[in-house]
Formats: C-alpha cells, structure tokens, sequence
C-alpha cells in the first residue's frame, strides 16, 4: 500500500515538472484553450465528473466557468472535499510566446465552504502545442476552522491528441473526496463541436477509481 501511494506521488511530481519543463522549453487541458479577446462573449463552460471509487461512497463533482476578456469566474462542488463548495475569482493572461504556441495563466483567488471551510490562492494553466495539451489546475486551501486541515490540491494532466476527435494522456490528482489522496493514472477522451465526453483510470489495477467526464461549451 505504501509503494502504491509512493507511485501515485511520483507520479504527480513528474507530471508538475513536466509541466515547468515545458513551459521553459516554450513547447506546447482537462478544458480546450477558450479565445479571450476583448469585447468577445462570455465564453461558459459546465463539465461534471462522476466518480466510482471502490469501496467508498461514489460521487458528482460539477465544475462551471465562466470566461469574459481577462476576466475568468468558476464554481465547483465536491472538489476541495466532499459535501464542500467553492466560488472563484481569476485574471486570464494571454500569452503566445512562439508561433503554434498557445498559452495562458490564470492566477485566482477563492472562497471555500461546508465541510471544509477557507480561503484558497490558486490558479489553472493551459499550454498547447500542436497535438499537445497541457492543463494544471492546482491550490492550497487554508482551512479558517482548523489549521491543521489546510491542504494543498492540484489535477495536472497531458494530453496527445492523434485526431481532433479523439485525446490520450496521463493525469493525477491531490484531494481530500476519495480517501487515498494521491492518485495517478491515465484518460482517453472523444469530442465533437461543443460536446466533450472524457474516461479517467486512477489507481489502474483491479479496482482502480474511474471518473466519468462529460462537458458542454457554451
């Protein structure tokens, strides 16, 4: 059990420094890069995650944004914790660095609430470099009842799309909803205009967590 939870560690560190080495290399998302021009629309998502853990109870965790120029909003449930909510608050940078390059930083802020309670800085990067797709999501949560309950959260996920239809890649995750906190695995995922569907394995095995991904773009 120990080993197991060394490898899904392992596992998170090496997708969080593949993610700093692409970035530094300037080469190439859980969500597509969204275009935030000014004075576009809001551009509006809603994506929610079915979870089945064994041996635990099973779970949905609805995720909305909502993006405006610089301006992102989101709105998450059983994310942070189970049975806890969370509003937040973030500025877009746009960033193209190099040609075929898309990049953008989204630093935010975020209030926390029902079973586990706090304050949040956080933030979320896309990178995507021809049928590559870099997202990381990732914050510490300060919990304002109890300190010894602040915890740090992140999703980092890579993602090789060999047809615009269809995306593999590895992912891991840090929470405090499923008892085994640190979980690595790998997804394929399909997708078609606005509609995307999503398969996540963590923990691959014999009983490995399986989530079940659907989202819409507005």
């Amino acid at each position: 059990m120990q080993l197991n939870r060394t490898f899904q560690f392992g596992l998170l560190v090496l997708l969080l420094l593949l993610a700093c080495n692409l970035i530094a290399q300037q080469t190439t998302a859980r969500r597509p890069l969204r275009d935030r021009r000014p004075n576009q629309p809001w551009a509006v998502s809603v994506l929610v995650d079915g979870y089945y853990v064994p041996g635990e109870q099973g779970y949905a965790d609805p995720i909305v944004t909502a993006d405006r120029s610089w301006l992102h909003l989101e709105g998450r449930y059983n994310y942070e914790d189970l049975y806890t909510g969370s509003l937040w608050l973030g500025y877009n940078f746009n960033l193209n660095p190099i040609k075929n390059v898309d990049l953008t930083i989204t630093p935010m802020v975020g209030g926390v609430f029902g079973r586990t309670t706090g304050v949040a800085p956080g933030g979320e990067l896309s990178l995507a470099y021809q049928k590559f797709n870099l997202w990381v999501s990732n914050e510490y949560v300060f919990d304002t009842k109890n300190s010894s309950g602040s915890y740090y959260y992140a999703w980092p996920q890579l993602t090789y799309s060999p047809k615009d239809w269809l995306h593999l890649g590895l992912v891991a995750q840090r929470t405090l909803a499923v008892e085994s906190d640190t979980q690595g695995g790998f997804l394929f995922g399909l997708s078609a205009k606005k509609l995307e569907f999503t398969n996540y394995f963590l923990d691959p095995g014999p009983k490995p967590t399986v989530i079940l991904e659907l989202g819409y773009n507005f």
